[in-house]
């Protein structure tokens, strides 16, 4: 049984496509974005699921529509994406697993997150776009957020919504904890 989301197909033929259709080599297109010439490949297989900065630095290279990527491709019916399909961002802070639940298309609109802290881990981050907003809901453990000098403890079930347009911060004083995240563009 193919557990692969069929996103993923999808993705890997629009991108593809729009590469052909712009008459450029993988090498070029790597060049153009930034994103080893290898990595283009296996996306255009469907063997990789992009992180949405890879996706938006492609996008750019190939001069496509991020938003509408995969917008004409999309059936009727239910989409699902398995627990491990789910892209992952690395390196964004420490202890922290960022897993991606929306789709491509929704990056720099309203983008959900599920987010896992090891005990101390801290998701520090810059400011978004002006009034950008985060919704935190904590579903285990205990999280503290932090929006510009404004700070609350927040325990399971508890939701925090705050301005992501300054300096934010989300870290598990004590234990694991686990929440979503939903970013909130204006």
């Amino acid at each position: 049984m193919n557990t692969r989301p069929d996103i993923h197909d999808r993705l890997a033929a629009s991108l593809k496509a729009a590469r052909r259709s712009k008459g450029l080599s993988l090498d070029a297109v790597a060049k153009l974005s930034g994103v080893s010439r290898s990595m283009v490949s296996q996306i255009e297989r469907g063997e990789s699921s992009p992180t949405v900065a890879t996706l938006w630095n492609l996008t750019q290279a190939l001069h496509v529509d991020f938003a509408g990527l995969l917008e004409s491709r999309v059936a009727p019916g239910i989409e699902v994406m398995r627990q491990g399909a789910a892209p992952l961002i690395e390196g964004r802070g420490t202890g922290v697993r960022i897993r991606i639940l929306s789709p491509a298309e929704a990056a720099g609109l309203h983008e959900v997150y599920d987010l896992e802290f090891a005990p101390g881990g801290a998701l520090v981050s810059d400011p978004h776009g002006p009034g950008c907003r985060e919704h935190l809901t904590v579903l285990e453990g205990a999280l503290t957020v932090r929006s510009g000098e404004a700070e609350e403890r927040l325990g399971p079930g508890d939701t925090a919504r705050y301005a992501a347009d300054r300096p934010h911060v989300i870290r598990a004083d004590q234990g694991v904890a686990r929440a979503l995240l939903v970013v909130q563009n204006s």
